[in-house]
């Protein structure tokens, strides 16, 4: 039997509010999930309002793309092979074809997964959600990365020059200068945050680049997120360590931003600054332009420049989110940087 129109409006919207309801309970705390052997990070691949309830809401998306902002949420993801790398899938989150300069993707390494180089001109940075990854960095990349990745995913010794080589676990990441030979390795798979942008050198007042005035450009960096000072910002309350160098070689950096429940952005920003952002633990509500988004592990977030956001935490137990930021360049002389 049909149910009349105003039976079936009940319906959804008493689905509805059960959603609203799960998103509202209380998220796991990072320790109980490693516990479980989800890992650090674990809800971001398995969010509290989990796909069974997404079923019960046919055509349901807390996802949202405007002219100045996106959110996109777990249940939206589209996980296809990434050209070049060997048993990896991506979804991507953030990219040119939505107005940003730079592109965020969430990766599933499998077994015996490699990386491909990015193309010429790209830097990379890499943070590693779960899993393990074997960063390698050669001499050249002739020296048939390939080859060597599938030896180390055998426990091999890599028959190319190493200039170093590191295994990355959870909340470990590595920066990469445009040209840097290198490859990604993983044995037994891993989750990843792919960053990469065009390097944007220095340019105006007679100077072609940095690099070409003498200055050195950005090098190598690999460290683990706890290893990081914690920085103090004026009228803040929350917890931020910068990932990357704050020298103008460097054209973005990678912020970790913690905030304990109650706690929120003091300043409502509206900057020329792009962003591009992953909730890794917790849950919150996130303004973006006139719009409030409640919003939680899992969730991905493109701000494009000058957007009004605010964000702040919810529930009992800390949020945290990695979040890109463009930095060290003249937006008159750089507008496209």
């Amino acid at each position: 039997m049909a149910l009349k129109p105003r039976c079936a409006c009940q319906f959804i919207a008493a689905l509805l509010a059960l959603a609203s309801a799960r998103l509202l309970q209380n998220s796991e705390a990072a320790a109980d999930g490693a516990r479980n052997g989800i890992g650090m990070y674990g809800k971001v691949l398995e969010p509290t309002l989990d796909t069974v309830h997404m079923e019960d809401l046919p055509g349901f998306t807390r996802s949202v793309v405007a002219r100045d902002h996106a959110l996109i949420t777990p249940e939206s993801r589209v996980f296809s092979p990434l050209p070049g790398w060997k048993n990896t899938l991506s979804a991507h989150l953030v990219t040119p074809a939505i107005g940003a300069h730079f592109a965020m993707s969430l990766l599933q390494l499998s077994g015996n997964a490699s990386s491909a180089p990015p193309v010429a001109g790209v830097e990379r940075f890499v943070f590693v959600v779960s899993g393990q990854v074997t960063f390698t960095q050669l001499e050249t990349q002739e020296e048939a990365p390939n080859e060597c990745a599938t030896a180390v995913n055998a426990g091999s010794t890599c028959t190319g020059t190493i200039v170093q080589q590191e295994d990355l676990t959870d909340d470990s990441y590595v920066y990469l200068p445009p040209s840097t030979p290198h490859f990604l390795a993983s044995a037994s798979g891993a989750t990843l945050v792919l960053i990469e942008r065009r390097y944007c050198p220095i340019t105006g007042f007679g100077v072609a680049s940095e690099v070409a005035s003498g200055a050195e450009g950005p090098a190598v960096v690999v460290g683990q997120t706890h290893r990081q000072p914690v920085l103090l910002v004026p009228g803040e309350v929350f917890v931020l360590r910068k990932l990357l160098p704050t020298t103008t070689a460097y054209d973005f950096n990678i912020h970790i931003m913690d905030f304990e429940p109650g706690e929120f952005l003091t300043v409502k920003e509206v900057h020329y600054n792009q962003h591009g952002l992953l909730l890794l633990e917790g849950r919150g509500i996130y303004r973006l332009a006139d719009s409030w988004y409640p919003v939680q592990a899992g969730d991905a977030i493109w701000m494009a420049p000058f957007v009004p956001q605010w964000y702040a935490a919810l529930g009992k137990t800390r949020s945290r989110y990695i979040l890109y930021k463009d930095v060290n360049r003249n937006p008159l002389l750089h507008p496209s940087c």
